[in-house]
Formats: structure tokens, sequence, C-alpha cells
């Protein structure tokens, strides 16, 4: 059974770079984030 962790802010550059990590050292990672610091964006 993988161990679990909970990234907050994981959509951010740090956050987001560790839950990689976490994830290829075998965690189940779950990601929280508020977004309060992102921008809207036209695609």
């Amino acid at each position: 059974m993988a161990k679990r962790v909970l990234v907050t802010g994981g959509t951010g550059y740090i956050g987001s770079h560790t839950a990689v990590e976490l994830i290829n050292e075998g965690y189940e990672v779950l990601i929280v984030d508020n977004l309060c610091n992102s921008s809207k964006r036209q695609f």
C-alpha cells in the first residue's frame, strides 16, 4: 500500500515539482490549491 501525502499549493512551481518527485518515489499524492495567486488566461 502506497503512503499518502497532501501537497498544498500543488499547482504552483514548487508544489508541482514536489508532487512529481513524490509520485516518482511511489507516494499517492493529493494536491489542494485555492489558485488565489493565479491569473486568468485565454487560450
